[in-house]
């Protein structure tokens, strides 16, 4: 039995261009289809997040029409009420890598906020990439590797094949242009190679053991991937 971290934000809101407050948290569907895939092949699976907080979901990450309608709805949401470990959450800073045979982060905008400019999550992200262990990044989660530069100012995902949530889906969900910035920008920023997917299709890139997907519909087989390999 593996044991995979879970590195979900604690943030409950995203701070928009203008100053307002969005709420937000994780996504739902993000942590739950990956935590099923995981725990559904015998690995144990534990919650770090900022400060040891327990996480917020994205209440709109519960609706029917981002779910494929009532019944996917019902279904998430009894994911996760059975998502126990959501509940419990260890401190990030707290982290040792060592514990860990690989490491998940699920999006939500929650990351925007407090991941993308954590260090001790920045930290974590560049010992794991370092050390080998399968490491998954699904959706809005891959801002949380801006956080991940050196003394040098370099980014240890520079170079790396990786996708996310992309500037066409932000249009598309109605928030681009309310964002301060914008996912997609700033990975390719970063210089990261970044890859697009068509909008909202299941999308995942692999490069050595970093795995991303682009969005919701990329986390079951963004796990899947990440499953064959800590085997």
């Amino acid at each position: 039995m593996a044991k995979i971290l879970f590195v979900v934000t604690g943030a409950d809101h995203w701070t928009l261009a203008d100053g307002t407050a969005h709420p937000t948290g994780f996504w739902a569907e993000e942590a739950v289809a990956p935590y099923q895939v995981f725990t559904g092949a015998g690995h144990e699976v534990v919650v770090a997040t900022p400060g040891g907080v327990v996480p917020t979901v994205d209440r709109g990450s519960l609706a029917p029409d981002v779910n494929g309608g009532q019944e996917g709805a019902d279904k998430v949401a009894a994911g996760l009420e059975a998502f126990e470990e959501l509940r419990r959450p260890v401190a990030l800073e707290d982290v040792d890598l060592d514990a860990y045979d690989a490491v998940f982060y699920p999006g939500g905008h929650g990351p925007m906020e407090d991941l993308a400019v954590d260090p001790a999550s920045g930290r974590l992200l560049t010992e794991a990439l370092a050390s080998g262990k399968p490491l998954g990044v699904v959706c809005h989660a891959p801002a949380a590797l801006l956080a991940a530069t050196g003394p040098d100012g370099t980014n240890a995902f520079a170079g790396y094949r990786l996708t996310g949530f992309t500037n066409a889906e932000e249009t598309q969900a109605g928030l681009a242009d309310k964002a301060k910035w914008l996912l997609q920008d700033r990975l390719v920023a970063l210089g990261a190679d970044f890859q697009e997917g068509e909008p909202w299709a299941p999308f995942v890139i692999t490069d050595r053991n970093l795995v991303t997907g682009q969005n919701p519909a990329s986390s079951t087989p963004l796990a899947e991937e990440l499953l064959k390999r800590i085997r």
